[in-house]
């Protein structure tokens, strides 16, 4: 199995060792870079270049939202999983709301987080089990709108987009050639006005469109 590159932003020295130890243990995920805060976590991604980003909320300096928003805000697309003891739906839906990859409560089992590691390296979304309900009712609560001028194409595309397809595969999903595919992707960014495909997720499961 490919080994996967992880970097911990936590500003707990144990919890941070803690965790590279359990993960280490099988040999297909290796931590390149560890950080206390923020700011710092910031400069250890830019200099590693990690496969996955594991991230705490509560730190000093710049905390796990506003370093994941610092992180999208610089267009290279990094691979984001929060690892957290908040289980109120409103930190999860601020993390989505950003554009993160995956959300983890710190009291799950190993096999979780490994899942989601994983889950998150191949292109996937994961969300803690056991917050995927109360995200989806919050997310229904909070939009009323539904994708008006999609066609019903566009719609099964921007499905398979938030599950985490790529082009080649939509294309042999729906049996239509990947530069049809290229064509509705661009038309779905620009009627739902998003410039990424994570965008594009987000505004599918905010919408209710996918279940997570």
């Amino acid at each position: 199995m490919e080994q996967v590159q992880v970097v911990i932003v936590d500003d707990h020295v144990m919890v941070r060792e803690g965790i590279k130890q359990l993960l280490e243990m099988d040999g297909d995920i290796k931590i390149i870079g560890e950080a206390g805060d923020g700011e710092e976590g910031i400069k250890i991604i830019e200099k590693t270049d990690p496969d996955v980003i594991l991230l705490d909320v509560n730190m000093p300096k710049m905390n796990g939202l506003e370093m994941l928003q610092k992180l999208k805000e610089t267009g290279i697309p990094r691979k984001v999983l929060i690892l957290t003891i908040h289980n109120e739906v409103e930190y999860l839906l601020k993390a989505v709301e950003i554009g993160v990859n995956g959300y983890v409560l710190k009291d799950s089992e190993l096999a979780v987080l490994r899942k989601a590691i994983f889950s998150v390296h191949h292109g996937e979304n994961y969300i803690q089990p056991s917050l995927a309900p109360l995200l989806m009712k919050r997310m229904q609560e909070n939009t009323s709108e539904v994708a008006e001028g999609l066609t019903k194409r566009e719609m099964e595309v921007l499905k398979l987009i938030a599950e985490g397809m790529y082009n080649k595969e939509i294309a042999e999903k729906l049996m239509i050639s990947e530069k049809t595919v290229k064509n509705h992707v661009s038309n779905i960014f620009r009627k739902i006005n998003v410039s990424d495909r994570t965008q594009a997720a987000v505004y599918a499961i905010k919408n209710g469109f996918v279940e997570i």
